[in-house]
């Protein structure tokens, strides 16, 4: 059997700040969609008209969803990987690899603060709506640099847990100190 298997249920890592917010917050998020659509699909069906302007809101809502599953994934190790290399390496050089990625995913998710913040600064600077609603832009794009902090913040929990030993890899390393 494959150490990256998939159906294999590995135990979550227990950061210092839960990740039951990450959880709850995509379970309410995944709620709010499906209500929206379920709604619109009602009222279309029974009254030939269309919420089309709920496509805004789930638009925004799904970036939402999409920035706080990317936050859980990087706290639970699922992040999208290619092993191919790695798994040939020796543990301590396999931890350096992680290590890396996780610097690399922290530079990512920085840049998407930075540039996030700007879009957001000039959405709100230059008055820019939306398109369907005209509501100010600028309470979508806030949630691009606020996610992307919060999954920059789990980023670097997750590389100091792997700085320390505490944090087993995707490879079935079990960290030092434990049987």
């Amino acid at each position: 059997m494959s150490d990256h298997d998939p159906t294999v249920v590995r135990p979550v890592p227990k950061p210092r700040v839960p990740l039951g917010i990450e959880e709850v917050l995509v379970a309410v998020t995944m709620a709010v969609v499906a209500l929206i659509t379920f709604a619109n699909v009602v009222v279309r069906y029974l009254t030939d008209v269309s919420f089309a302007f709920t496509e805004e809101y789930s638009i925004a809502l799904m970036v939402i969803l999409t920035f706080l599953g990317a936050s859980a994934a990087v706290v639970k190790d699922r992040h999208i990987r290619i092993t191919f290399i790695v798994d040939k390496m020796s543990p301590a050089n396999r931890r350096r690899a992680e290590q890396f990625a996780m610097a690399c995913v922290a530079l990512m998710y920085g840049l998407l603060v930075v540039y996030g913040a700007w879009t957001t600064w000039d959405d709100y600077r230059f008055e820019v709506t939306s398109p369907a609603l005209g509501l100010p832009q600028w309470i979508y794009t806030i949630w691009l640099p606020l996610l992307s902090l919060v999954v920059l913040a789990r980023t670097v929990g997750r590389m100091i847990r792997i700085h320390k030993g505490t944090e087993p890899l995707e490879t079935g390393h079990i960290p030092e100190g434990e049987p």
